[in-house]
């Protein structure tokens, strides 16, 4: 992914509402599926990280996009954005 596809999804995501939150539990499988499921109908998700929670943004946002098969965006403060192309949707997120 190039920096301006990057960019183009970071602001995308500046509007959309945070989806789910990572609290002390850490990465459970209930969350990964969540996550999953958002990622499916939505395309690009923004989740945040609470200060409970053992990893901070940037390490829930790598672990969780490599679990999902996912690109990690960026993480900005508690908050961090994920993107996963879904070939079945007839509407996409705009990369550029």
């Amino acid at each position: 992914m190039t920096s301006k596809q990057r960019a183009a999804l970071r602001g995308a995501a500046s509007t959309a509402d945070t989806l789910f939150q990572l609290g002390k539990e850490g990465i459970t499988d209930s969350f990964l599926d969540s996550c999953n499921s958002a990622l499916n109908a939505r395309e690009l998700i923004k989740l945040s990280v609470l200060k409970t929670a053992p990893v901070s943004a940037r390490e829930a946002g790598e672990e969780v996009a490599s679990k999902l098969r996912a690109e990690f965006v960026a993480a900005i403060g508690n908050k961090f954005i994920l993107y996963r192309f879904n070939k079945d949707k007839t509407e996409h997120v705009k990369l550029v």
